[in-house]
């Protein structure tokens, strides 16, 4: 656990910058992984263990500011902290916008002459106000006609009031006006003026990689069994804020990087290889992993089973199996073996969901499960998941039962 708490803090460091990219920080991560899989002695499945692809990303790497002054001098100037107070929205494009909020009058949901009036109004130089509820009806595709859609659009700015907290999220498109999100409770609704600065840089092809390394099988080296995580997180939003991705998936990186170090010894060689697969992308829409199944480096067809691991870090309340419903035989084994061991509280099942990287291997035919932690911390795509918080309550209990799931798996192959 110490050496699995280091990896963590290793991932989630200033240094890294959110594994995102902004200042290379997913090619530091998987710098830094490539060195892990050397010092492991994993064999490479592709040059320097690397299967570079890339993406489009829109990126914050500068200014990110957004300052509240009063419309009257008895009021107090606000400046919202990023990260904290508010976050740009993934798609949100770049510039300074200086001006009176406009706050979104909601009568013209059904009051024909405020439609009017608001229609009438000229945005195009002034940020705009809207709570999310409001937004999202809109945004809906049963909402009658486009007309307030496309009012709230030509404002210079849109600032849209979220309540609890913020999730963060990536985009591969750059819109054309600033749209931020601000915490509700922050927000006073005393129609200030609004400083904001955004930098926004939509970043084209965009290199990145797959970390890719193995294990080779002792009876049956051409079936095998995968073990995937996926190292990438949100990277940067501004000069200064960064999310640290510690809960996901730092932690899922960690169990990834135990499990190699439990197989390559000797004495723990399985008949199948196991492949050991360090994603990139997955938060900009699991590209990583639709990446390698269009181009494997294994067959497919030979694969016996994937396991995924993303958001191990936590088990309070037992863990979720995704594909577990899809496939009850081997999520019975996985029941008996964490009933003997008595690992986590309880494990559920769960069909089909596109939510990580196993998805691609499962349209693709390929058994595998996409197991993750419940209960404790709930920071998740803010810049509140980090090392020092995250109490990996199951992660060594996670770790046992997933490697005698992996064991029972290839109990009995057949001898070529």
């Amino acid at each position: 656990m110490p050496r699995v708490r280091q990896t963590i803090q290793d991932l989630t460091a200033p240094a890294m910058h959110g594994r995102g990219y902004v200042q290379q920080g997913e090619l530091r991560a998987a710098t830094y992984l490539r060195r892990r899989f050397k010092q492991l002695g994993l064999q490479p499945l592709a040059p320097d263990y690397t299967q570079p692809f890339s993406l489009d990303i829109n990126t914050f790497p500068g200014r990110l500011q957004m300052q509240a002054s009063p419309s009257s001098s008895s009021g107090v100037s606000r400046l919202f902290k990023p990260g904290i107070d508010f976050i740009a929205e993934p798609n949100s494009g770049g510039g300074y916008v200086v001006g009176s909020a406009v706050v979104f009058d909601t009568l013209t949901f059904s009051n024909v002459a405020a439609r009017r009036r608001w229609l009438a109004r000229k945005l195009d130089g002034q940020p705009v106000v809207i709570h999310a509820r409001h937004l999202a009806r809109l945004e809906a595709p049963t909402f009658p006609d486009d007309s307030l859609r496309n009012s709230l659009n030509s404002a210079a700015a849109r600032v849209t009031l979220v309540e609890r907290k913020l999730t963060a999220s990536l985009s591969a498109e750059q819109s054309p006006q600033i749209r931020l999100q601000l915490l509700a409770d922050r927000w006073q609704d005393t129609t200030p003026n609004l400083i904001i600065r955004v930098d926004a840089i939509l970043k084209l092809h965009y290199p990145t990689q797959n970390i890719v390394g193995y294990i080779p099988g002792q009876i049956q080296p051409d079936s095998f069994l995968v073990v995937t995580a996926h190292y990438d997180h949100l990277g940067q939003m501004g000069s200064s804020t960064y999310f640290p991705g510690a809960n996901d998936n730092a932690s899922g990186t960690a169990m990834l990087l135990e499990l190699a170090a439990y197989y390559t010894q000797p004495k723990n060689r399985l008949a199948y290889s196991v492949v050991f697969l360090a994603f990139g992308a997955e938060e900009a829409g699991l590209v990583g992993s639709r990446y390698f199944v269009e181009h494997p480096l294994v067959p497919l067809s030979r694969i016996r089973f994937l396991l995924n691991l993303d958001l191990l870090g936590t088990g309070d309340e037992g863990a979720t199996v995704v594909n577990g419903r899809e496939l009850p035989v081997q999520f019975q084994l996985l029941q008996r073996l964490n009933e003997a061991q008595h690992a986590l509280k309880g494990l559920a099942a769960r069909g089909k969901a596109a939510n990580s990287d196993h998805y691609p291997f499962s349209e693709y035919g390929v058994p595998a499960f996409f197991l993750y932690t419940r209960g404790g911390i709930t920071a998740y795509h803010d810049v509140h998941d980090r090392a020092a918080t995250l109490p990996l309550t199951a992660f060594a209990n996670i770790f046992t039962l997933l490697r005698s799931f992996l064991d029972a798996l290839q109990a009995q192959p057949t001898v070529k």
